[in-house]
């Protein structure tokens, strides 16, 4: 009897959970994350091949995603390594490649890509070389985690002209409807 009586409380902290637990989160207003982003080349949170680095060949990875929301107009990438200089002393975040405007119909980027073999409307940003193209890891003490990270955008961005990232970031705030996380690690 006292059950049927909490019935109605009982709900309403359910509901409570479920709409306020982490894993119905939101990134900027949005249900939780759905996309996936993944490598041919290594597993998350797992090294980064030699021939992705400056100590190899210094291409970039096959990188391949799924589940990209049905009403994003564009994606955007950004590799970036938070463990500068050292990860027991990170005093910056280190920017290694920069894409935005990725149509949301393209799954994949080939490994290797050239800039002319980008996927038509996609563009380039710079890194911290200064340079448009991808730039592997190249960590001077330790090991570094380099986190590729795709946004799923509700609009094509503007042309910004060879944006770095806290360029390319303001532009995409209030419009991140989904994200997707890679992590690689490298030592030398």
């Amino acid at each position: 009897m006292q059950i049927k009586k909490l019935q109605p409380y009982i709900r309403s902290v359910g509901l409570l959970f479920c709409c306020y637990s982490p894993l119905s989160l939101s990134v900027e207003g949005v249900t939780a994350m759905t996309m996936t982003l993944k490598s041919s080349a290594f597993e998350h949170q797992n090294a980064i091949p030699k021939q992705f680095t400056c100590d190899g060949s210094n291409i970039s990875p096959a990188l391949a995603w799924a589940n990209v929301p049905p009403n994003a107009k564009s994606l955007a990438l950004i590799m970036d390594d938070p463990d500068v200089p050292a990860p027991f002393l990170p005093v910056m975040t280190w920017v290694h490649w920069l894409l935005y405007n990725i149509p949301p119909t393209v799954s994949e980027l080939p490994q290797n890509i050239a800039p002319q073999d980008l996927p038509k409307g996609a563009l380039h940003g710079k890194n911290d070389w200064k340079d448009t193209s991808y730039n592997g890891p190249c960590p001077p003490f330790g090991s570094h985690r380099y986190f590729f990270k795709l946004y799923a955008l509700d609009t094509p961005l503007p042309d910004l002209n060879l944006p770095d990232k806290a360029a390319l970031e303001k532009e995409m705030v209030g419009h991140i409807i989904d994200k997707a996380e890679l992590i690689g690690t490298y030592r030398r």
